[in-house]
């Protein structure tokens, strides 16, 4: 009864983590058309990513590249 028990409770939590993940992915699908769609939401989200990571105490080094350039890669990636 005990190991039924138990893979009973591995079920639920698989289950529960099966559903998170999949809120997740349709959380990260409607930011992504957001982003797609709205020229200026991606220059404020690499901004917000600039942010936290000057935040920590690391030695990283942050080179900004101007989004026209980023934006250009991908346009000739979705045409080839």
């Amino acid at each position: 009864m005990a190991r039924q028990a138990e893979a009973e409770r591995e079920r639920r939590a698989k289950i529960i983590a099966a559903e998170g993940e999949y809120q997740a992915a349709e959380k990260l699908t409607a930011a992504a058309k957001t982003i797609g769609t709205e020229p200026s939401a991606i220059q404020l989200r690499y901004l917000q990513t600039m942010v936290e990571v000057s935040q920590g105490n690391t030695n990283t080094i942050i080179l900004p590249i101007p989004i026209d350039l980023v934006k250009a890669y991908f346009e000739k990636l979705k045409a080839s």
